[in-house]
């Protein structure tokens, strides 16, 4: 009788244990993938031009959010603003050395440094490869400087890994030419672009697909969650990619931008010259806002940023095949993010830099297990809101309150009702993005400070429309005021 007891005790004891085991909520993996540059010219966001058959696999089974802003048009200061879930603050959050200056410079705090961070505060082993903040290895050192070994996200990582191959060091491998030179080797004498009769490892994104695709295979093995953050730099500038993803377009069939004229009722200073484009030296044409380049070098430079997008697009592909090879598929949540726009001659401008919507439009694609699939979603929503939508998911508190808003209930009914507003600064400027309606005021001396463009009818922003229609800006003007952190004043 004892006996049975005892073993009836066993049994019981067993069942609870399983039982609570099944009821512990399983937090997924993350795949994050950070793409350089990458506006949102993809087959799933509608460009029937553009190869990228691993993206849009990837869209077919996720969501695909059709109107996602980027808050600062530059590469730094947008990737401290999603990381943080913050909007800028301060003339210094507007700039390339946010991360650097207000994560890496400062000791820390009662607040995670980043979402990554409170993700590895919760278990989470934490892995960055490539470009996830804004320096090229995640490591602070200077363009022509040797490899540093402070960290720019000190807390985040539990390993951050880079193989520069034969650039030798991150920022070189970042401007790096198939030959192993790079930008500031050649002094800047060289072209924006290149096509070289090579395999995907002439180009350093290739080195990054390999060490990721290696590393889930490590991580597979673990008990714990992983965060698996992927930064590949095309198609950021110099153009540059293997001849077969070149060969995937016709160059002469390519369109020219829609719009590539000074928007009427604009004033120049609104815009800019396309320095970074013109800081190639043996650029076929200068850009300039006199004058639209030729049509011929606008296809292209067209041409050569389709090609960087399919390239990255294969090294994604390697990953998302050996994510399902690991089966961790029905696990794994899986974010493509670009960090902002880029104009392809639009408002006659050839970079990022501006408050127009090319250059804070940019892709983003998530594919969460158990969430929508296949849905293009076209509400507003903004790169704050990645921080709380990452945590959310993965079953994690949030340690503070941020900017933005979780994007679970779009991702689990994409008729979800919105609040459609995405910010945006740089230039002295704030623009406020709606569903129908971008309204921009800039803080400066040059006439007029207030441009209002109209979606619904006017999609290439080709017309400040403010003074005609003075009703609708005084609609939108409180809630752009809302946005006014006062880094301006």
């Amino acid at each position: 009788m004892r006996r049975n007891l005892i073993i009836l005790f066993v049994l019981i004891l067993f069942s609870a244990c399983v039982q609570q085991k099944e009821q512990k909520p399983e937090h997924p993996n993350v795949l994050f993938i950070a793409v350089d540059d990458l506006r949102p010219d993809l087959g799933c966001y509608g460009n029937p031009v553009v190869h990228s058959p691993n993206i849009d696999k990837l869209a077919q089974t996720g969501a695909v959010f059709i109107h996602q802003y980027a808050q600062i048009p530059t590469c730094g200061a947008s990737r401290y603003s999603m990381l943080t879930g913050m909007l800028p603050k301060t003339k210094g959050h507007l700039g390339n050395e946010a991360c650097r200056k207000f994560i890496a410079e400062k000791s820390s705090g009662d607040e995670p440094e980043t979402f990554i961070h409170q993700l590895k505060n919760n278990g989470y082993y934490t892995v960055g490869i490539g470009k996830i903040s804004h320096y090229a290895d995640g490591l602070l050192y200077g363009y022509t400087d040797s490899v540093g070994t402070e960290r720019e996200l000190p807390n985040s990582w539990n390993e951050l890994l880079f193989n520069p191959a034969k650039w030798k060091t991150g920022w070189n491998a970042f401007f790096g030419y198939a030959d192993g030179e790079n930008r500031q080797s050649m002094n800047r004498q060289v072209k924006p672009y290149e096509s070289a009769d090579t395999d995907d490892y002439g180009y350093v994104d290739g080195y990054t697909a390999e060490l990721a695709v290696n590393k889930l295979k490590e991580l597979a093995k673990k008990d714990e969650p992983f965060f698996l953050g992927v930064g590949f730099f095309k198609p950021h500038l110099p153009f540059t990619a293997p001849q077969k993803y070149w060969d995937l377009y016709v160059e002469e069939d390519l369109a020219t931008a829609p719009f590539d004229s000074i928007p009427k009722n604009v004033n120049p200073a609104s815009l800019q010259n396309s320095g970074e484009l013109n800081g190639y030296q043996l650029t076929d044409e200068k850009a300039s806002l006199d004058h639209p380049v030729s049509d011929a070098y606008a296809k292209k430079l067209r041409h050569a940023y389709y090609a960087c997008i399919s390239y990255t697009d294969a090294q994604i592909g390697k990953l998302l095949d050996e994510l399902a090879q690991q089966g961790l598929v029905e696990n794994t949540i899986v974010v493509i993010w670009g960090d902002h726009g880029w104009h392809l001659g639009d408002q006659r401008v050839w970079g990022k830099h501006t408050l127009f919507e090319r250059a804070l439009k940019s892709t983003f694609i998530v594919r969460a297990p158990g969430k929508t699939k296949g849905e293009s979603i076209q509400q507003v929503v903004s790169s704050i809101d990645i921080y709380p939508t990452i945590l959310d998911l993965c079953g994690v508190d949030m340690p503070h309150q941020t900017d933005g808003e979780s994007l679970v209930p779009l991702l689990q009914n994409p008729d979800e009702e919105w609040q459609e507003a995405a910010y945006g600064y740089f230039n002295n400027g704030i623009s406020v993005r709606t569903k129908d309606y971008r309204l921009t005021q800039y803080f400066r001396k040059q006439e007029p400070v207030i441009e209002l463009y109209d979606h619904k009818n006017d999609p290439n922003e080709s017309k400040n429309i403010a003074a005609q229609h003075p009703g609708i800006v005084e609609q939108l003007m409180p809630l752009l005021k809302e946005g006014d952190t006062g880094l301006y004043h």
